[in-house]
């Protein structure tokens, strides 16, 4: 999981995103406004802050350097590109791989003994 936050002047707002379960979920102050299944390189989340201005979230994936990118647009005005490298990428992937090899052979385990 990756999160992206940024504090406007009235609104904190963050967007987290999965790797491997594809849900990517926008907060405005803590109430969720937004969330989407994607599985593709790049998504858009658009919604309203609170003192009405919309604004937009891109997320894609950077393919030259594997850097996830969320960039941020308040009124079609982009204010902040934020990157996460690739090493949180890797650690989120090793700790799913790590918890399928877990209960693969939990599962086994138990099918061998009964």
């Amino acid at each position: 999981m990756v999160s992206f936050k940024y504090d406007f002047n009235q609104d904190l707002v963050e967007l987290q995103a999965s790797n491997w379960s594809g849900l990517e979920q926008v907060y405005v102050n803590g109430k969720r406004v937004s969330s989407k299944l994607n599985f593709g390189q790049n998504s858009e989340h658009q919604v309203q802050l609170h003192d009405g201005n919309p604004c937009k979230f891109q997320l894609l994936i950077d393919p030259s350097s594997d850097q996830m990118i969320c960039r941020i647009y308040k009124q079609n005005h982009l204010i902040a590109s934020i990157k996460q490298g690739k090493e949180s990428l890797l650690q989120s992937r090793q700790l799913l791989q790590g918890a399928v090899m877990f209960c693969a052979i939990s599962s086994l385990g138990f099918l061998l003994l009964s």
